[in-house]
């Protein structure tokens, strides 16, 4: 490539923009151990503040459990709403780290080695929100294990049309491969807090979750070998469990459901999601921690850049939608879409879904607000909200207006309904807290490593 058509911000893009500062070896790996040592003034409210928060949730599941689910806003026709909502809300905030672990690793992208381990968290711990609605939809979560192929003596097996079934396989399969992900990621940093900790006790936790980790080159090559390994396995996974999780929908014979778009929709949707969710915690984090050497505006802008291709997929998503309704000239397909939705009771949701998934993130195409901290927190927040009305649209729209006019009835839901949301969202960011708290949210080896590489550079 000749010099005139070298893009003239590749020099400021280099990969040295994704470590500033000139930190020694030893001095990064303290430098990012210091916040298991030391507790932070904020930290102990915001942990009691999570932790009220999550006691709500579980008066709010026993409540619900001791009553039955006649306390939620549900009403025939609309039989699925908030818990099936959040319930894909949740599954999809959990896509962007497997993405950006799984699928920046086989790419072999430097930029992945200060942010994967705090999405890879977040993936886990909003897996398990998402769980804890299709328990409850079941109405009798004591009979969760009904989903299951167990050896049963009275010969209950499970359903396998039903969509509870399908969704049981997508979770499970997709929680077990994160963890052990995530966990074989730490083995290397608990080790280098086991050697570092200033305790015998945190020397004694630390060093059982290493394994006997020691750093020998033998170990390290099965650990790449197999690192590499759980991504391969991993990444198909971004696509096949949301997919699933779209399937409940497709398969119905409900205007507005019974579309063959919804797998590609619902990934596009559920990566969008997630990388605004990873840039609502790792910004806070970052300015709390003074972070700005390890992720850096390059970091920010990788993701940006991300979030901008997932929003064009979106809105292509969006438009694919109205024109299949148009071109295949169903009336009650294209009632839901061009009445129901654009003008009847769920305009504010259909435009506010637009504006806030589609039409605010095209401010990315300028470099500026890529790098700008401030405006990505309040860009990720709006995309959040938009995300969740999004599902809230597919899923209450449709049964709240289906084939006939008698049947037709508005959803409202009920105070059980929002404190469940809320305290689903206490629980994440209580669980984030003890990860942050205790568990090295920076991958301190992959970062030496690369700090490592980038010296090299340097020299050469």
């Amino acid at each position: 490539m000749s010099p005139a058509t070298v893009p003239a911000d590749v020099d400021e893009e280099s990969d040295q923009e994704l470590l500033t500062g000139r930190a020694r070896h030893e001095d990064l790996a303290e430098r990012l151990l210091e916040p298991l040592w030391s507790t932070p003034r904020w930290m102990k409210p915001a942990l009691i503040v999570t932790f009220a928060m999550t006691l709500m949730l579980v008066g709010a599941v026993l409540y619900t459990m001791v009553s039955g689910i006649g306390v939620w806003g549900n009403r025939i026709p609309v039989v699925w709403a908030f818990a099936i909502t959040n319930f894909v809300w949740w599954i999809g905030i959990g896509h962007a780290g497997t993405f950006i672990s799984a699928f920046l690793l086989l790419l072999e992208q430097k930029w992945r080695a200060s942010i994967n381990r705090f999405a890879e968290a977040m993936t886990i711990f909003a897996v398990m929100q998402a769980a804890l609605f299709p328990l409850l939809h079941l109405g009798r979560p004591w009979y969760f294990y009904w989903l299951v192929p167990y050896p049963s003596t009275m010969s209950i097996w499970p359903q396998f049309r039903s969509a509870l079934t399908w969704d049981v396989a997508a979770i499970s399969t997709y929680f077990t491969v994160s963890v052990l992900f995530w966990y074989l990621g730490l083995v290397p940093d608990f080790a280098v807090a086991r050697d570092r900790a200033p305790t015998k006790a945190r020397r004694l936790v630390y060093g059982v979750f290493a394994l006997g980790w020691r750093g020998s080159a033998s170990g390290w090559m099965r650990y790449r070998t197999v690192y590499a390994l759980l991504a391969g396995v991993a990444a198909p996974l971004v696509v096949s469990v949301h997919s699933i999780v779209s399937m409940d929908f497709a398969t119905a014979q409900l205007p507005g459901w019974h579309s063959e778009i919804f797998p590609p929709f619902f990934v596009a949707g559920a990566i969008l999601s997630g990388l605004a969710m990873v840039f609502l915690l790792m910004l806070p984090v970052r300015r709390l921690y003074r972070l700005e050497e390890v992720i850096t505006v390059r970091h920010l802008d990788m993701l940006a850049r991300f979030t901008l291709v997932t929003s064009c997929i979106v809105g292509y998503s969006y438009a694919a939608e109205a024109y299949n309704a148009a071109y295949g000239g169903d009336v009650f397909e294209m009632s839901q879409i061009f009445s129901t939705r654009a003008r009847g009771p769920f305009a504010w949701a259909f435009w506010g879904t637009i504006v806030c998934n589609v039409l605010a993130p095209q401010i990315l195409w300028l470099r500026r607000a890529r790098r700008s901290a401030p405006f990505l927190f309040a860009l990720s927040f709006a995309v959040q909200v938009g995300m969740w009305v999004e599902r809230f649209l597919i899923i209450v729209a449709s049964q709240s207006r289906d084939f006939l006019p008698s049947s037709f009835r508005t959803y409202t839901p009920s105070f059980i309904d929002g404190t469940i949301l809320v305290g689903t969202l206490g629980c994440f960011l209580f669980l984030m807290l003890l990860f942050i708290r205790y568990v090295p949210f920076i991958p301190i080896r992959e970062v030496q490593r690369l700090q490592r590489s980038l010296a090299e550079e340097r020299s050469a």
